[in-house]
């Protein structure tokens, strides 16, 4: 059972998943070529931190001389929205099959794509072997988003700066389609909604904040209007 499970959570990343992942991790790659980052820190870069995010701006920082202590400090912080995305999603994994170690290296595999595609997918696989499943579909998109970075550094002169933007940019486009299928509950929906009437409106007021603080009015609105409609 485990072992199907495994097998299952890596055919699926093995499909539009993992081909988003290379397209965003070719336009990675080719950008930190482009910005002098030798190949082996770029891959070491995907292995190890594991967030395109965070590594756009550990190569942003890097180029830019900043100081160790800011590129650390800015890339933690950048990464600080997986820890409700693990709050949330380990509990889903829990069994007493697993040892308390199989938790912490699933908490180190999180990302965006694994969070979205669980969330989606553990209502229909027992509880027992969810964890499995998370190790088959991460291992393929690491394994994938490694192989992009390399190819993406080495064709970086054939591809122009508007491509190489283009590819990281299509990942986010696929997590709102993910979290747009993947959404059962109304404040989930009035969430997305309202973050997404909020994003551009604030981004006319505040550019630098607009991303943070649509996130905050967006989910603040949607769950002022669904409390108010249980209790009204």
């Amino acid at each position: 059972m485990s072992r199907q499970a495994l097998r299952q959570g890596a055919r699926e990343a093995a499909g539009a998943p993992a081909a988003v992942l290379a397209a965003g991790y070719l336009g990675f790659g080719a950008l930190a070529a482009g910005h002098d980052v030798s190949l082996p820190l770029a891959l070491a870069m995907t292995a190890a931190i594991w967030a395109l995010p965070a590594q756009l701006i550990l190569v942003e920082m890097h180029s830019l001389g900043a100081a160790f202590v800011a590129v650390v400090v800015t890339v933690v912080l950048s990464s600080a929205r997986f820890f409700p995305m693990t709050l949330m999603l380990l509990p889903l994994m829990k069994a007493e099959r697993h040892r308390g170690w199989h938790y912490y290296a699933a908490a180190q595999l999180l990302s965006l794509t694994g969070w979205t595609m669980a969330v989606a997918r553990f209502p229909q696989l027992p509880q027992a072997v969810r964890l499995y499943w998370f190790y088959g579909f991460t291992f393929v998109c690491i394994g994938t988003s490694a192989l992009a970075t390399g190819a993406g550094y080495l064709v970086a002169e054939a591809l122009t700066p508007l491509a190489r933007t283009g590819l990281v940019f299509m990942a986010p486009m696929y997590y709102l389609l993910i979290l747009s299928g993947a959404v059962r509950e109304r404040i989930a929906a009035l969430s997305l909604a309202c973050g997404a009437v909020a994003g551009p409106l604030l981004h006319l007021v505040a550019p630098q904040w607009s991303v943070l603080l649509a996130g905050l009015v967006g989910g603040s609105l949607a769950y002022a209007l669904v409390r108010a409609r249980v209790h009204g």
